[in-house]
């Protein structure tokens, strides 16, 4: 199943460490990508989005529309990250019929470069943080809680730990 890349400027370069970047998120979840399609887009697009879906009247960085049933996504229980170099076996247990991940990733590359240059990181790096953070609500992931933040920051923290080669490839495309 695919995960394709889109955006007006034409996305070839930053696909594969994209690809790359989703895959690695939803694994350390024990899950597998189906149909993700990530669309990378400006601020009226996801303040058109965030108005439309979420009553939001504002911009946003990242936001997740998951395809298919509720029912169907496997119940998250969240295992903390233990240990520094995470491995695939730290993943919560998931059975292994468990069904892909599909749904749509939608990114503000205005909000990516504003954050950037706020948080002190290069594009690329924030650029696969909001992927891997998109791709985590797609898994089941969220953060309203301060238990489930925690979570979040952890499986990120973790990806981008082991996505550096992926955020040294897209730094490049986007220069």
């Amino acid at each position: 199943m695919p995960i394709s890349v889109r955006s007006e400027r034409g996305a070839s370069r930053l696909t594969a460490p994209l690809r790359a970047l989703v895959r690695s998120a939803l694994a350390l979840e024990g899950r597998r990508p189906g149909e993700i399609a990530i669309v990378l887009a400006d601020d009226a697009t996801l303040r058109d989005l965030n108005r439309r879906w979420r009553g939001i009247d504002r911009a946003t960085d990242v936001l997740s529309f998951e395809y298919g049933d509720a029912h169907t996504r496997p119940r998250h229980r969240a295992a903390p990250v233990r240990s520094a170099t995470p491995r695939l076996r730290d993943a919560p247990p998931r059975a292994k019929a468990s069904p892909p991940v599909n749904g749509d990733l939608v990114i503000s590359l205005d909000r990516m470069r504003d954050q950037a240059r706020r948080y002190r990181v290069s594009q690329g790096r924030e650029l696969a943080r909001l992927v891997i953070h998109g791709a985590l609500h797609l898994a089941g992931l969220d953060h309203h809680r301060a238990a489930e933040r925690r979570i979040m920051r952890a499986r990120e923290g973790a990806t981008l730990r082991m996505a550096r080669a992926e955020i040294v490839r897209l730094d490049r495309a986007l220069t």
